[in-house]
């Protein structure tokens, strides 16, 4: 049976005057689904059963003034992502500022433009969905992550941590904030390649043989292949990571020996942070090191395998570091932590 919901977005209007009402009605009708409620108790029970896309709402009211509306509509984790626009007569700067403190995103004065109210609302329900796109695209993304994940031996707490290293050494590197959320939300794809590898050979606790390790040296060319190409923005930057960050400064690294300035920075970011964090985490084939014999290990290893300036910028960031190992922390990590022999789970 083919629903009959309609299917244009819905907007909430509030107001204790019909008239008022009336006018956003005929102005708005014909290109949206419309709730009305006037006063503040039934738009808030309007809001948690039939949730709107957005609302227009005036100050104004007997009982719950459109202030009161708002503040509880934004304390409520059901109702805190849809967009207000108050249209009031309270057009002062102080109104209209303790409105916008309050989370509205708008402010129309009345008397109103009808154009100019369908304007701010189109724009509105734009910048809402945009919001829903990127955040479809990065729950794709992550997970992804996890699909790699699920075949390895490491565990998802191990993505999480060394995306927070990475956003944390970006931001250290000069990255700028955005910059540095794009890496951060990247980077759990680094391994999403391992999903092409053998389990014998992914999920063997003795050493790999020449053979085997060539074939796991394959995931980065198998996760770059994944996610694709792209001209711009995060998928792009995943596809970098995940082919790159194997590389190493001297260019012994892999798949394509690059050396030094040619290896991508991103992908030199999150070799940092990922080693780290495989160093100082146990696995089935190995105890986990300690922070003071990882960064030991990484600063001898500073100018061959890892970009020198970025190994100086990690141990400077030691304090957050810390604290999301802490927060972070594998429950069943093992307690007495020794430095294997074979620094393997570095490479």
């Amino acid at each position: 049976m083919i629903s009959t919901k309609d299917a244009r977005p819905t907007l909430l209007l509030v107001d204790d005057e019909s008239t008022n009402l009336q006018v956003l009605r005929h102005t708005l009708q014909d290109q949206y689904r419309l709730l009305f409620a006037r006063d503040g108790h039934k738009a808030l029970e309007l809001a948690r059963t039939d949730p709107p896309d957005l609302v227009l709402m005036d100050i104004m009211m007997p009982g719950l003034s459109g202030y009161d509306v708002c503040r509880a509509l934004k304390q409520d984790a059901f109702t805190e992502h849809i967009p207000i626009i108050f249209v009031t007569a309270l057009a002062d700067a102080a109104n209209e500022q303790l409105g916008l403190d309050l989370g509205a995103v708008d402010y129309i004065s009345k008397p109103f433009n009808p154009h100019i109210v369908k304007a701010r609302v189109r724009t509105h329900l734009s910048l809402v969905q945009a919001n829903e796109v990127r955040l479809t695209r990065l729950q794709i993304v992550q997970s992804l992550g996890a699909a790699g994940e699920f075949k390895d031996s490491e565990t998802g707490l191990h993505v999480i941590r060394m995306s927070h290293y990475t956003r944390v050494l970006a931001t250290a590197a000069g990255y700028g904030s955005q910059m540095a959320d794009e890496l951060f939300h990247a980077a759990p794809m680094h391994d999403i390649g391992k999903i092409g590898v053998p389990d014998a050979i992914l999920q063997k606790a003795g050493p790999l043989t020449d053979e085997e390790r060539r074939v796991m040296q394959q995931h980065t060319v198998i996760g770059s292949r994944i996610i694709g190409e792209h001209a711009t923005g995060l998928l792009r930057m995943a596809a970098t990571i995940a082919r790159s960050h194997h590389e190493k400064w001297d260019g012994t690294g892999y798949p394509d020996r690059l050396a030094g300035e040619a290896i991508p920075h991103i992908a030199r970011v999150v070799a940092v942070a990922d080693v780290f964090d495989a160093l100082t985490s146990a696995r089935p084939y190995k105890e986990a090191w300690t922070v003071e014999a990882a960064l030991l290990f990484m600063q001898q290893e500073r100018g061959s395998h890892f970009d020198p300036e970025l190994v100086d910028a990690f141990c400077h960031c030691l304090p957050e570091i810390s604290q999301i190992r802490a927060c972070w922390a594998d429950t069943e990590a093992t307690a007495e932590t020794l430095v294997p022999a074979d620094s393997s789970a570095a490479a």
